[in-house]
């Protein structure tokens, strides 16, 4: 039976790096961003290559469902890079139920000063934070932090692998760069910088940067929502001389995180 995995995420937040790491394991494919489509037909926003990201996916996103928890695949593993800011207040939840769901968080700062650098006005829409809270009060699942990623790839991968039921795979550490043909149309646009890494670099790009401060009330913004998050995140348990710690998910959940 095929692990499906439903990788919930902000943008900028290690997401296509992740993906690669994935689909780098001989038992797994790709699905980037399969709800992109249906976002921008539903909101009408204007995205680089917007025309052929409506060519090239469904636009309802009931179809995308379907298929995302019950179409065809022909591996083990099926890793699916959602980003959240695409789960509009019209789609189902439930809809996703059969997903095995994982949560990728980095903090907002962070986030944010990364964003500016592409988009110079962002808003909290664009960073879907209330809906990756709202999905993982729903369905839970494991959550993992870029920032833990980056520090330790493989103690990190490890514990995710783990938490999801999966094996670690040492292809998970590093892939050959270049575009793949499991990457949305758009990712010309986008992917850049994917395309010429080999693996997870010790820093993320703009990580040192400060924040603009026409963005600190946003931040303000943000930060609630990480921080209801972070008591999740996955966190080590033991400590070796060859390598950070191992990562664990917590083993319970807390109930009813505020929505308000």
């Amino acid at each position: 039976m095929t692990v499906r995995i439903a990788m919930w995420s902000g943008p900028r937040n290690l997401s296509t790096a992740l993906m690669r790491s994935f689909e780098n394991r001989p038992d797994c494919t790709a699905l980037d961003e399969p709800l992109y489509a249906a976002y921008l037909s539903a909101t009408g926003i204007d995205h680089p290559g917007r025309d052929d990201v409506l060519a090239s996916q469904p636009t309802d996103w009931r179809v995308v469902a379907q298929e995302i928890t019950s179409g065809p695949v022909d591996s083990a593993v099926q890793y699916q890079k959602h980003m959240t800011h695409h789960l509009l207040p019209e789609m189902d939840h439930g809809a996703f139920a059969g997903l095995s769901h994982a949560f990728l968080v980095r903090d907002p700062e962070r986030v944010l000063t990364s964003y500016a650098k592409v988009r110079e006005e962002p808003t909290l829409e664009d960073l879907g934070l209330p809906q990756q809270v709202a999905i993982f009060e729903e369905f839970g699942g494991p959550v993992v932090d870029a920032a833990s990623i980056l520090a330790s790839p493989r103690a990190a991968l490890t514990g995710l692998c783990e938490a999801l039921g999966i094996g670690f795979d040492e292809a998970m550490l590093s892939w050959p760069a270049g575009p793949r043909s499991s990457d949305g149309v758009w990712a010309p646009h986008w992917y850049s910088g994917v395309w010429a890494s080999t693996g997870f670099a010790a820093s993320s790009p703009g990580a040192a940067d400060p924040l603009p401060s026409r963005l600190a009330p946003l931040l303000e913004r943000c930060r609630p929502y990480y921080d209801r998050l972070a008591p999740y995140v996955m966190t080590p348990i033991s400590r070796r001389a060859t390598d950070a710690a191992d990562l664990r998910p917590p083993q319970r959940r807390s109930p009813g995180l505020d929505q308000r």
